[in-house]
């Protein structure tokens, strides 16, 4: 029989940090039975003591290797828990504005029963002068309240199933909209309002347990009340009489072939003088005021734009010009940190999410998607994942498609919903050093820094998973979150995993298939990750809640030789043999660095941008391959070429918005002979259907053993190879 455990009793000086004022404090360590894998304690016993009051907590680690690194954030959360006062009032207003219950018209998702739906509005208020807010841009300015707080009002939607697991998932709206059910949950586009059945999609999320809300956050979005699937806003203070310069931009697609336009712009004008438009045919072109360029303003927020005979395609009208009404948008950051703790801790009757006095939600997970996980990212750099009581807002983030790249929401005439592509948006302050994890010198400017370095200072930091799609590392400078501005290894930090998804577009829908895309050379890609984020949900919930080792990592590196450079010349084993199948011309959306001070961007200089490596089929090397991409019956790549690109010279190259492509196998050998194609055929790869099958078996079967599907998803996949759909082709 083995001998008991040693136990050890350590005193906290007092006025240490961890010694809060009034109590005398002990630390009781139980050392871990296995020290080779984790070098904490194996749980750790607080008592706190002070006249008239004793406090007990005990934290169980982790098991896994985080422990050693992250001990010293858990145990300053579990004194947090043990001896932390009231949660402070940063809501000052929580009304909920109609109830639906149960909502979805009655559907029930198993042992978890119905849903409730809660429509809402919270009022926050934050203290100019506390450190945390001090990175809000302009809230200085701004006007206060009596009691000398800046004040906002959001929207908040919650919906909750009858018997939660006890995990509160908050999404961050994209432009306002709710896209977690079709990223996540085979849900279909009507999922934002959530008042039918089939809106719910599959219903996983809700027949796990999870408790889901939305938190509006974007200040160029009134708060609307949430009903229905409108958007999701916020309303934030505007800066009294502040004026500067300001620059809105467009590019017009095919279908809009009136010679005038009329647009909206960002804000309205302080004035009608000094204004200017000039077209541009790619980012990196002079500006133009061609013959027949013409102008006028209809109000102060809206100008009519003439264009000139035969532009080019994809011109990039851009308008600058003196703005006023400028909003304090960076408050939306306090509105996802400070409504998601109240709905969290809060134990009142004003929080829909307690129950009893007590809080009913032991777990806090966040996640974005696109937009909103770019500004997931921006709020985790910026410090805003320290609640008033210094404890971590979110355990955990899930951020879907971010790329390298962060928002343009914290600055003076922000405008958060721009969205950066191949040819638009592109000089919007979004590739802002740093754009990774782990710390780095950028050798342009001197800085050294890291999106995690000031959560880093105060322990709280969450544990994060990004997941992108192929597209984001030719369109979104996905390289740039594991290189340093120099394109060299940087690696992920311990609480950081990276997925990279092969032959995936910017997002497909449940449904999609391989189908024509105007301006697109080839059939887009209908590669949907809704699998694979169930996994990682469910995975990640493991990793807060459990401390259970995350499924590894998927994402090239420099390191194994799997990023590399876009230019075709640069690495010509890109895509061999299939260039002229592909239409591949080797182009990557640059990543500018740039100075806007002056209202109109300035291009400085550029980081570099690779690409993943791929194989003989043209496939992503160092990626999640789902079972369609595994076992394939076609090439799935993560951008689409321009169909305008080799016949229009003042446009020369680029690729399709947030489009990937599909390049089918040839059918038989003969047939891809005569086509000069070097993949192997179906027929060379598959002999039989039940050849199909038992390889798309044995891929999911690989994926379901690395956590990266569950196994119901393992098994659909099987069925949709038996029946001939998996492919998505049509």
């Amino acid at each position: 029989m083995a001998s008991p455990m040693p136990h050890h009793t350590v005193g906290i000086p007092s006025g240490h940090p961890f010694q809060p004022k009034g109590f005398t404090m002990h630390l009781h360590l139980t050392p871990s039975p296995a020290p080779v894998r984790m070098a904490a304690p194996a749980a750790i016993a607080i008592t706190a003591h002070r006249p008239q009051a004793t406090l007990q907590a005990r934290w169980l680690a982790p098991r896994n290797a985080l422990a050693s690194l992250w001990v010293g954030g858990w145990l300053a959360g579990a004194l947090a828990l043990c001896v932390a006062a009231p949660v402070q009032a940063q809501v000052t207003q929580f009304e909920v504005l109609a109830t639906e219950a149960p909502a979805l018209q009655a559907r029930s998702f198993g042992e978890r029963g119905t849903a409730r739906k809660i429509t809402a509005r919270a009022t926050f208020a934050v203290d100019p002068a506390d450190p945390r807010n001090a990175a809000i841009a302009d809230i200085a300015l701004a006007p206060r309240n009596a009691a000398g707080r800046v004040t906002g009002v959001a929207d908040v939607v919650i919906l909750q199933p009858q018997r939660p697991n006890g995990t509160l998932l908050i999404e961050t709206p994209n432009r306002g909209r709710k896209l977690i059910g079709p990223g996540f949950d085979d849900a279909p586009t009507s999922y934002g309002r959530l008042s039918e059945p089939a809106d719910a999609g599959a219903g996983f999320l809700l027949a796990q347990g999870y408790t889901l809300a939305w938190i509006g956050w974007q200040g160029d979005l009134p708060a609307s009340g949430g009903q229905g699937a409108a958007a999701l806003g916020l309303n934030v203070p505007t800066l009294p009489g502040v004026t500067g310069p300001s620059r809105d931009e467009w590019v017009f697609t095919p279908k809009q072939t009136e010679a005038e336009q009329t647009v909206k712009l960002a804000y309205p004008a302080a004035t009608r003088e000094g204004a200017q438009l000039t077209v541009r045919a790619r980012v990196q072109d002079a500006r133009t005021q061609p013959a027949g360029l013409a102008w006028r303003f209809v109000d102060d927020q809206t100008i009519a734009i003439t264009r000139p005979a035969h532009p080019p395609a994809d011109a990039i009208y851009e308008f600058t010009y003196t703005a006023r009404g400028a909003k304090v948008m960076g408050l939306g950051f306090a509105a996802l940190r400070d409504i998601a703790h109240f709905l969290r801790h809060d134990t009142s009757a004003a929080n829909p999410l307690a129950a009893g006095g007590q809080p009913t939600m032991q777990t806090l997970l966040g996640t974005g998607i696109s937009q909103s996980g770019r500004v997931l990212r921006d709020f985790v750099y910026l410090g805003f994942n320290e609640s008033a009581d210094h404890r971590p807002v979110y355990d955990g983030l899930l951020l879907q498609i971010p790329g390298g790249r962060r928002s343009y929401t914290n600055a003076r005439f922000a405008q958060p919903a721009r969205n950066p592509g191949p040819n638009s948006d592109d000089l919007y302050p979004v590739d802002q050093f740093p754009m990774a994890y782990a710390t780095s010198t950028d050798t342009q400017t001197g800085r050294t820094d890291g999106l995690l370095q000031r959560c880093t200072a105060t322990r709280t930091c969450p544990l994060i998973m990004q997941v992108d799609s192929e597209y984001e590392m030719w369109a979104s400078h996905g390289s740039q979150s594991v290189t340093d501005p120099q394109a060299q290894h940087l690696p992920l930090p311990a609480n950081v995993r990276a997925y990279l998804v092969a032959g995936t577009p910017h997002f497909a829908a449940f449904d999609a298939l391989a189908k024509p895309e105007a301006g697109c050379l080839l059939p887009t890609s209908p590669i949907y990750v809704g699998p694979l984020m169930r996994a990682l949900l469910t995975g990640m919930n493991d990793w807060v809640r459990h401390g259970t080792e995350p499924p590894a990592s998927h994402y090239p590196t420099v390191a194994d030789g799997t990023l590399v450079p876009a230019d075709h010349t640069s690495y010509p084993g890109q895509y061999q043999g299939l260039r002229a199948l592909l239409g591949y011309q080797g182009y990557a959306t640059p990543s500018w660095r740039t100075d806007s001070a002056s209202g109109l961007p300035t291009v400085l200089g550029h980081y570099p941008v690779l690409v993943p490596r791929t194989d003989a089929d043209g496939l992503a090397l160092g990626t999640v391959r789902l079972p369609a991409v595994a076992v394939p019956r076609a090439t799935y790549v993560g951008w689409n070429a321009k169909t305008t690109a080799p016949i229009d010279p003042l446009n020369p190259s680029g690729i399709c918005t947030q489009q990937g492509s599909t390049l089918r196998l040839a059918a038989t050998r003969a047939e891809r002979l005569a086509r000069k194609d070097p993949r192997p055929s179906i027929a060379e790869r598959y002999p039989t259907p039940d050849d199909y099958t038992a390889a798309v078996r044995a891929a999911a079967w690989r994926l379901e053993q690395q956590r990266l599907l569950l196994p119901a998803d393992a098994q659909a996949a099987v069925r949709a190879a038996e029946a001939g759909t998996l492919a998505r082709l049509p």
